[in-house]
């Protein structure tokens, strides 16, 4: 027999070989976590549980490095119907996606039912002790404790001058520059509000140094935990360890400082963190101080430096759009006392500013999704949610949904106009008792940016076409190549 005879024999073998071997391996997770629950696998929701050990993580990820992210809860929708819930493997755990705003508001408002349930690879690059690790009652304390700086008519207009002053400075610095990366000048912006609020103030050096960090460690978060040279992962381990130890050190200092004068009435974040107690008199320790600090600086200046880039590419592509919100600006300036500064009386006056900044929100869903873990047997949608799994509130699906959102990819303000979303339509803080406290000042100072970019400047492109990255959030390749540039004398 010819060898081209021997490998054609062969071959169905072969075939049938490979058919079999890749039904055992996608039988594996099945076996691995349903085998276990008896009577109630069949009361899943439908779904698959992907390959051993990776799940469905490559097809995450291959969706959301395409121009289409869409695709990987679409690929749900068309196999199994629109249940709105689905059971797949993420993150390394047997997990249930809800896609729909009834299952998310369910998943984020349930406390007695779910519970935060981040995977333990985020845990350790976001910390612990940090609000997405620590029980219910725990963050309800320092919940309170953290959000009334950051929160309130009084606190919010004590920030005002500081982020005012900031946004002016660079943007007319911005405009001498000639090219730049305007997300990466944003970014430090708003890192440089979010210190000032918690720390007071910083040098400049350690600032660029840590908001630099804060760029491998988030792009760890939602990749595979690979603790291997070359994997993002193993880069957002090493760039925690710089941060905890800067940290450390800056609060290390203010301990030290605190003792040597204890007169000084004034008082950021962090001295009010050091000086938390609860009702046994016991202190944050230093772990819990940083994690709390890594965690607020990291959500703090991300989403504001992104939601800002976005809106101000949209406004520059939709020309009635930003003339509208222009005029809107140009109209505050009018009744505005000579000499006087913004207020935070006249951004409540930015109607229409503020659903520019909702359908920028919306479109762009900075958070992708919230983790919450079934605290026991959970029903919905007529399936069960074991006991254990990790359950993720698919933020995207619910902001594009046609049925609320009408030509959902569309940019369009408008839509915002007298109406009141419903809970659970409209998610990009969260919900529940663990929505983000710092929406407010992330809103305010987004406000103000725009507010000073509208009346003066206008922001061009170089590469307008650049394609979209999608993790670990939305933001063109190039970092927004851009030149800012005056419109006034």
């Amino acid at each position: 027999m010819t060898e081209t005879g021997s490998i054609l024999m062969w071959f169905p073998w072969i075939v049938l070989g490979l058919f079999v071997l890749k039904w055992v391996l996608k039988r594996v997770n099945v076996w691995r976590y349903e085998s276990k629950l008896g009577e109630k696998k069949l009361y899943l929701p439908p779904g698959d549980l992907g390959w051993p050990f990776i799940g469905n993580m490559f097809s995450f990820l291959r969706a959301f490095k395409t121009s289409d992210p869409d695709s990987f809860t679409r690929s749900y929708i068309t196999r199994y119907g629109r249940t709105g819930v689905y059971k797949t493997h993420m993150f390394g755990n047997p997990s249930v996606i809800v896609t729909t705003p009834e299952t998310c508001r369910r998943v984020l408002t349930d406390d007695d039912c779910f519970t935060t349930g981040w995977p333990k690879s985020t845990m350790k690059l976001i910390g612990r002790k940090s609000f997405i690790g620590i029980s219910f009652e725990e963050h309800k304390r320092l919940r309170r404790l953290t959000s009334t700086p950051v929160n309130g008519h009084e606190a919010l207009s004590l920030y005002i001058p500081f982020i005012e002053e900031t946004v002016i400075t660079d943007l007319e610095n911005w405009s001498k520059m000639g090219e730049i990366e305007f997300l990466t000048q944003l970014r430090k912006l708003t890192f440089r509000i979010i210190m000032y609020v918690f720390m007071s103030s910083e040098s400049e050096q350690v600032m660029d140094a840590l908001e630099r960090e804060y760029t491998n460690l988030n792009y760890g978060v939602r990749a595979m935990a690979i603790n291997i040279p070359g994997f993002a992962y193993h880069k957002a381990l090493k760039a925690r360890k710089k941060l905890v130890a800067a940290f450390q050190s800056i609060v290390t200092n203010r301990r030290n400082q605190r003792k040597q004068d204890m007169s000084s009435n004034k008082k950021d974040m962090l001295d009010n963190l050091i000086d938390a107690e609860d009702e046994n008199g016991r202190t944050l320790d230093d772990e819990e101080i940083i994690d709390v600090l890594l965690m607020y600086l990291n959500a703090g200046h991300e989403s504001s430096g992104h939601t800002i880039m976005w809106a101000t590419i949209f406004l520059q592509e939709h020309p009635e759009i930003l003339k509208k919100a222009k005029e809107e600006q140009e109209r505050i300036v009018k009744k505005r006392a000579p000499g006087q500064s913004l207020t935070l009386k006249e951004t409540r006056e930015m109607e229409y500013l503020s659903q520019v900044i909702d359908e920028t929100l919306r479109v762009i869903t900075f958070s992708l999704t919230a983790f919450r873990e079934a605290k026991s047997d959970v029903q919905m949608n007529g399936y069960i949610i074991p006991k254990g799994w990790k359950v993720l509130a698919w933020f995207r699906d619910v902001h594009l949904d046609p049925e609320t959102y009408p030509d959902p990819k569309k940019f369009d303000p408008s839509r915002w106009e007298g109406y009141t979303p419903k809970a659970g339509t409209f998610l990009p803080f969260g919900l529940g008792s663990r929505l983000c406290p710092g929406n407010d000042l992330a809103k305010l100072e987004i406000s103000i940016f725009l507010h000073h970019f509208l009346l003066k400047y206008r922001v061009e492109r170089s590469n307008p076409g650049c394609p979209v990255m999608f993790l670990p959030h939305t933001r063109p390749k190039d970092n927004c190549l851009a030149r800012i540039t005056k419109t006034t004398p």
